[in-house]
């Protein structure tokens, strides 16, 4: 996180803290999206995905104290909160019978990743991400990718090939096989 960021999120926080309504709009308007996004993938319900939006802001504005800037980012908190909000109404759905219990599991891996990639992008070094948005987002080769950035082919495939390693992590998570093991392939 850079000092600009980390300098806003500790600000933001204060005003939240001294109730400042409008520093609630300001994170709305920031994170909203994000918020809403999360819970939409998580729960593929538009209303819900409202609630969710609804109730994550709702928890910022009456817990203010609730972030602290050694635990992250104020975005990848709201971000978590957001995620473990939307995953507790589908299993509160699954205990209601709307929802089989592996169709919920399902849903929670697939958001599970979905927030992990979402957090590695918006962490990872802004040259990775420039790379990876004029490649995946604008639809540019390597060789174009390197003519806008302003560096060489090998450069820009390298900034490439690290930002597709480290969104590779995404699916994968936390866990105690390593990837040889896991897939069945040999050392």
């Amino acid at each position: 996180m850079t000092n600009d960021a980390l300098r806003w999120d500790r600000k933001m926080q204060q005003r939240l803290a001294h109730g400042e309504a409008a520093a609630l709009g300001e994170l709305y308007d920031r994170f909203a999206s994000l918020v809403h996004g999360l819970a939409h993938r998580v729960l593929g319900d538009e209303s819900g995905a409202d609630r969710v939006t609804r109730e994550v802001f709702a928890h910022v504005w009456e817990h203010p104290g609730d972030f602290d800037p050694r635990n992250g980012s104020l975005r990848s908190q709201i971000a978590s909160l957001a995620h473990r909000h939307a995953v507790s109404r589908l299993r509160l759905a699954e205990d209601d019978g709307e929802r089989s219990a592996e169709e919920v599991e399902a849903k929670v891996r697939a958001a599970s990743a979905a927030a992990r990639a979402d957090y590695i992008v918006t962490s990872m070094p802004a040259p990775l991400r420039a790379a990876l948005d004029l490649a995946y987002f604008r639809r540019l080769d390597y060789r174009q990718a390197a003519d806008r950035l302003g560096v060489t082919e090998d450069e820009a495939r390298r900034r490439l090939r690290l930002g597709l390693q480290l969104l590779s992590t995404a699916h994968d998570g936390p866990r105690a096989v390593s990837p040889p093991q896991r897939y069945g392939a040999v050392r």
